[in-house]
């Protein structure tokens, strides 16, 4: 199929080229303003108990939406402070026009120290300089940070010398989209131009490392229209831009370097151009195919979670691969017949071949392959397979040790840099507030409860560890006893309504424990009991990623395993490839762990919050498992392209895996470090958890193509042997039908 494909491309290439301007130019038109459709959000799982009481508080009081927090510091006990109550008074003002009830998006209530003395603790600091407005912003993630962005404005920084300032996750996420279209910048311009220059240096010309940067284009602009098409009917995070860019450019530098170096290699083997071109792209062609589909089910298997956070990336991470290899397989063939020899014009080679005195590519291609470095490479750990096969492994598991602390978390405003307004406020408040008006928890109570029942309740809420004031329609309750009048209007249409403030921070694991406290008590009889609030959502988070999580391994496990199957015909070899990239994730998570959770190397410029943001470890599992698995098939094409025109023996087994190292060990890392070098654009986020992304996947990649590919794989065929190729007859007969074939 693939060289019916080739053979009408070269036959016409110039129409191919003009239809794929055609598509890149309306893409981009269209594609333009994708960015302003996409949310910052994401992390909660719809189906939640959090996130249903959070629907029933918009539904039934205009409340649940996202926290926002000005707060004032002046001199002396700030309550009684004139200028102060002054500033109260003019802020109340503001909310109160841009509330729910005329037409905006302020949600009741809007709670002072001067409105409810009882929630001093987290409204009032210690030395009673500082005091807190808290309220709640509505619009979801589309619209509630640009309200808390309006709203920050209206407030402004300073009345009555008074000082202000605002915070809140409504604002957070506004911060956060901000900072994320900055740093998508900031890594476009790092990798971009690197990238470009090495491409020079790989390819050997400037006009051949132009070939990837097209086909990287046209993959980032085609599926950034797809994302925007897709923004009309489902939610898309924001930072699917961050891995269209990323994967765009990088597997476009993969899937075009393997293309071009199959095309040289035939070339020099004496085929024209034309036919060239057609082995090309049935061969190679075939790895760029198999390597997309392996990538773009790992990538896939995210949208089997719920959180539209991680179901971005699937949408992203899909479409991007697909048009990458199409464009690879499609547009440079047809660049590679209109260019010809003149692929190869401002090379550079020719001076550094001089300058060194290295051979000529004629002289390097008449060279024996058995001669090349990277065969001698190969020799040499396949005769040390046993103590390679061992010492690695104990090595990789020894770097991987401190993932078995891993705690998962919720984004808060931590993940900003220390040095935006909203991190420093959030710092403050810790630090001078006795509690944190963050991690308040609010239970919603829907049924026909009886008032004795309802107080009967609050008390029991009120004794559970760290509790503090409980705040019912019944009344307010601290340690079991009534203390103060309740709120009647937290009682409406069969559903009634508790403030719970709380002394532990909701993002830790006392704020999960107190959580799990409060889910176990009985519910008033004939009521339903559900909790929202940070540690709410953050329990519930993390609880939904355990329960989807094995169903993604599973589905990646069996898709991968089936694929390289078809691929290489054998049951091992799939096996092979499952535990050793396991092997080398463990160690790049085990980093991940000892330097952004623990904070060792200074958390690399990022504040270390004990946790790793629970959707980042998962979706960088099935990005970095999908790469490896680009790497472990062209790896694997080669080598059993030549297993196929041996004589089958042990030593023809051995001989095989060198020179498949050889053929494809330039070209594996020249790939993974340009794409590393992509990678590393990222790690240059201000945000922690995309710097992580950023610094983990450059780890996995590098650590793969060379820790793995350059020694692990080859010492595991060689103790293998001939086994490396087996199944059994119906098997391999299935194989024979319906099995990929790169010969």
């Amino acid at each position: 199929m693939l060289s019916r494909v080739a053979e009408r491309v070269v036959a016409a290439p110039r129409i191919v080229l003009a239809i794929a301007v055609v598509i890149l130019a309306l893409s981009g038109v269209y594609g333009l303003g994708a960015a302003q459709k996409m949310l910052s959000g994401g992390f909660e799982d719809p189906s939640a108990e959090s996130s249903h009481a959070t629907a029933v508080l918009d539904e039934t009081f205009d409340r649940g939406g996202m926290q926002f927090v000005v707060k004032l510091d002046g001199d002396a006990d700030i309550s009684t402070n004139a200028d102060a109550i002054a500033v109260r008074d003019e802020i109340l003002g503001i909310l109160d026009e841009k509330s729910v009830a005329q037409g905006g998006y302020v949600q009741q209530p809007v709670m002072t120290v001067w409105n409810t003395p009882n929630l001093a603790g987290e409204l009032l600091s210690t030395d009673k300089t500082s005091t807190q407005i808290v309220t709640s912003i509505g619009g979801g993630d589309e619209q509630a940070p640009g309200n808390a962005e309006e709203l920050a404005d209206l407030v402004g920084t300073q009345r009555h010398g008074v000082d202000i300032s605002t915070g809140g996750m409504s604002l957070v996420y506004g911060q956060i989209n901000e900072q994320s279209s900055k740093d998508l910048a900031v890594a476009e311009a790092i990798a971009i131009p690197i990238s470009f220059l090495l491409l020079i240096v790989v390819f050997g010309g400037v006009v051949a490392a132009l070939l990837p940067v097209l086909i990287g284009g046209v993959a980032i602009v085609c599926t950034l229209a797809l994302l925007r098409l897709l923004t009309s009917f489902v939610d898309v995070s924001i930072f699917a831009l961050n891995l269209t860019t990323a994967m765009g450019l990088a597997l476009a530098i993969d899937y075009t370097l393997l293309m071009v170096t199959r095309y040289r290699e035939e070339v020099a083997r004496g085929l024209d151009r034309r036919a060239a071109i057609v082995r090309t792209v049935d061969t190679a062609g075939r790895t760029v195919a198999f390597s997309a589909v392996t990538v773009a089910l790992a990538l896939a298997a995210l949208a089997i979670f719920p959180m539209y956070f991680l179901r971005s990336f699937a949408y992203a991470g899909v479409g991007v691969v697909v048009v990458a290899a199409i464009a690879a397989l499609v547009v440079t063939p047809a660049l590679l017949m209109v260019l010809g020899d003149r692929v190869d014009a401002l090379d550079v080679r020719r001076a550094v071949r001089r300058l060194f005195r290295r051979p000529t590519p004629v002289d390097a291609a008449s060279k024996p392959i058995e001669e090349s470095g990277w065969y001698r490479l190969a020799s040499a750990v396949l005769r040390r397979a046993v103590p390679v096969a061992v010492i690695v492994p104990v090595l990789l598991l020894i770097l991987g040790a401190p993932f078995l602390n891993l705690k998962f978390g919720f984004p808060d405003e931590r993940v900003l840099p220390k040095d935006t307004a909203v991190h420093a406020m959030a710092d403050e408040t810790r630090a001078d507030f006795a509690q944190n008006s963050g991690g308040s928890v609010l239970a919603v109570i829907e049924g026909d409860v009886s008032q004795t029942d309802l107080r009967q309740y609050a008390a029991a809420v009120s004794k559970v560890g760290d509790v503090g004031a409980v705040t019912s329609p019944v009344g307010t309750f601290a340690d079991g006893n009534a203390v103060a009048p309740g709120t009647p209007g937290d009682a409406k249409d069969g559903v009634a309504l508790l403030s719970i403030s709380s002394d532990v921070d909701p993002m830790t694991d006392a704020g999960s424990d107190q959580i799990a406290a409060l889910r176990t008590l009985d519910a008033p009889p004939g009521a339903n009991v559900s909790y929202t609030g940070l540690a709410a959502v953050n329990a519930d988070a993390v609880d939904s990623m355990f329960a989807h999580l094995p169903w993604v391994l599973i589905v990646i496990a069996v898709a991968t395993y089936i694929l390289l199957f078809l691929f290489t015909g054998s049951l091992l070899l799939p096996l092979k490839a499952l535990v050793v990239n396991v092997l080398s994730l463990s160690a790049t998570f085990g980093a991940m762990v000892w330097i952004f959770q623990d904070g060792h190397l200074g958390a690399l410029g990022t504040t270390p919050l004990g946790y790793l943001v629970a959707t980042m470890p998962v979706l960088m599992f099935c990005i970095a498992f999908g790469l490896s698995m680009d790497y472990e098939v062209f790896l694997l094409g080669r080598i059993r392209e030549e297993w196929l025109a041996s004589d089958r023996t042990r030593a023809a087994n051995d001989h095989a895996v060198a020179v498949g190292l050889a053929r494809t060990g330039r070209v594996v890392t020249a790939a993974a470090l340009l794409m590393a070098i992509v990678f590393a654009g990222i790690a240059a986020s201000e945000v922690s958890f995309m710097r992580m992304f950023g610094v983990g996947l450059t780890l996995a990649v590098l650590m793969d193509a060379t820790v793995i590919r350059m020694f692990l794989v080859p010492a595991f065929m060689r103790l293998m042997g001939a086994w490396n190729w087996w199944a059994p007859g119906p098997l391999r007969r299935l194989h024979d039908r319906i099995g990929f074939k790169e010969e």
